[in-house]
C-alpha cells in the first residue's frame, strides 16, 4: 500500500515541480437569480415549437390542479453535479528554457437518479461517484497515447487513497495556450470536469433507455439544460446522432436558472420582459430553437411560472425553463403536440416545493422530487477537508 498524495505522484511521473500551493474549494454557494450563461453561444429562433400557434400566454392554473390528482408521468429525476478544488500548482519546463506554472484542479462528480412509483421514491440505478484530476496537456510532454490512463493507474497503485476505499477515476488534460493566466486555465480545467460529468449523465440516460424504463407514461426530468454540445463522432455520424436523439424522446430538461437576455418572444425578438410578466400557473408559447454547437438537433423551449413573484426576491425567481429535444420527423416539422405540452407543464407546476427548505435561496424554483434527488447526490460527497487530504 502506497502512502503518496495524488499530486506527488503526478509531479513525479510527469517530471514536473509541485509548488505545494494553497488548496481550496473553487465552487461558491448556491445562488438564486440570473445565470448569464455563455454570451458566445448563438441560439437561433426558428419557428413555433408546438402544433397550436398561441399568440399569448397559456393559463394552466385550473388544468394543473386537475392533473395534480391524477397519475403522474414524471417518474424519474436525474441530477448531475460536480465540485471542484484547486489542489496545487505544478511547473513544467517549456522548450528547456523557462518554467511554466499551471493550476491542478481536482473534482468530485456525482450522478444520481430517483424513481417515483406509487408515491414512493427510491433509487433508480447505482449512484455514480468519481474523483477526477484536470492537468495541463504539457504534462504529457512526449504526447504518448494512453499516457494519462497510465498515470491514473499509477495513482491508484501508489497513493494512500486506497486506505479509505477511494481511487482516482480519471486524469483529464486541458489545453494550454500562449499568454493565458491562472484564471483562464482554472476555467479550462473546470470545463473538462464539467464535460466528464455531462458524459456520465448521458450514459445514465442511455442505460435507462436500454432497460426500457422511459416511455410516454414514464418521463425523466433532468435537472438543468439538455442542450448538449456533441462530440464530433456523434455529430457527424447520422446513425449515432439518431440513437442519441432517441435516448431523449421522453426526457425534459428543467433549468432553475437561465440567461434572460436570450429569451425571445413569438416574433423572434429578444424580450426578457416576456417571462417577467408571467403569472403563476401560466406558460409561454413554445419556441423551436437550433444552436450552432449542436449539429442537426432542434429543441422546443418554453417557460412557466410556478411561484407568485410577490413571494420571491427577483422577478425571475419562480420561473423555470423547460426543454424537450425534438426527436421525430413529425415533431421537427410541426413541433410538439400542444396538448402534450400542457399536460407536461401541468405536472411540472404540481411538483413545486410546498415550503421553503432552510436557507436555500433557490427554493422558489425547486421541484420537490428534484430537491430530494439533489440532496441525495450531495449527501454522498466527501467533506472538503477530507477530500483535500488526498492531494
Amino acid at each position: 500500500m502506497g502512502c503518496d498524495k495524488f499530486v506527488d505522484i503526478l509531479a513525479r511521473e510527469t517530471g514536473g515541480k509541485s509548488y505545494k500551493s494553497e488548496r481550496y474549494c473553487l465552487d461558491g454557494d448556491n445562488r438564486a437569480g440570473i445565470d448569464c450563461g455563455d454570451n458566445n453561444v448563438k441560439v437561433t429562433y426558428k419557428s413555433y415549437g408546438e402544433t397550436v400557434q398561441h399568440k399569448s400566454l397559456v393559463d394552466l392554473t385550473k388544468q394543473s390542479l386537475a392533473w395534480s390528482d391524477k397519475r403522474q408521468v414524471l417518474s424519474y429525476f436525474l441530477d448531475g453535479s460536480r465540485r471542484t478544488y484547486k489542489v496545487d500548482h505544478i511547473g513544467y519546463e517549456k522548450s528547456g528554457k523557462r518554467m511554466c506554472i499551471y493550476p491542478i484542479v481536482a473534482g468530485q462528480i456525482g450522478i444520481g437518479c430517483l424513481q417515483r412509483k406509487e408515491r414512493k421514491m427510491s433509487t433508480a440505478g447505482a449512484l455514480v461517484r468519481e474523483i477526477v484530476l484536470a492537468v495541463p496537456e504539457t504534462a504529457n510532454k512526449d504526447e504518448q497515447k494512453g499516457f494519462f490512463g497510465s498515470i491514473t493507474h499509477k495513482m491508484n497503485e501508489k497513493s494512500d487513497g486506497g486506505r479509505f476505499g477511494l481511487k482516482m477515476d480519471a486524469v483529464l488534460d486541458y489545453k494550454v495556450e500562449t499568454d493565458k493566466g491562472d484564471d483562464e486555465y482554472e476555467k479550462k480545467a473546470i470545463a473538462k470536469i464539467q464535460d466528464r460529468m455531462v458524459a456520465k449523465e448521458q450514459e445514465f440516460v442511455a442505460e435507462l433507455v436500454k432497460e426500457r424504463r422511459l416511455n410516454q407514461d414514464n418521463y425523466l426530468v433532468k435537472d438543468g439544460s439538455i442542450e448538449y454540445q456533441l462530440d464530433k463522432d456523434v455529430k457527424n455520424d447520422p446513425k449515432k446522432l439518431a440513437a442519441f436523439k432517441q435516448n431523449y424522446n421522453y426526457v425534459l430538461g428543467i433549468s432553475k436558472q437561465f440567461n434572460p437576455s436570450i429569451v425571445q418572444d413569438i416574433n423572434g425578438k429578444s424580450n426578457p420582459g416576456f417571462i417577467v410578466n408571467l403569472q403563476p400557473g401560466h406558460r409561454t408559447p413554445v419556441a423551436k430553437y437550433e444552436n450552432t454547437r449542436f449539429g442537426d438537433i432542434a429543441y422546443a423551449v418554453w417557460y412557466v411560472r410556478i411561484r407568485d413573484k410577490k413571494f420571491t426576491r427577483s422577478p425571475f425567481d419562480g420561473v423555470l425553463k423547460i426543454e424537450k429535444m425534438l426527436v421525430t420527423d413529425k415533431e421537427m416539422a410541426e413541433g410538439m403536440d400542444s396538448e402534450t405540452v400542457d399536460m407536461l407543464t401541468s405536472f411540472v407546476i404540481a411538483e413545486r416545493n410546498p415550503v421553503c427548505y432552510g436557507s436555500d435561496a433557490r427554493w422558489a424554483n425547486h421541484l420537490y422530487p428534484m430537491y430530494l434527488t439533489e440532496q441525495f447526490v450531495k449527501s454522498h460527497y466527501i467533506g472538503i477537508d477530507s477530500f483535500l487530504q488526498l492531494f
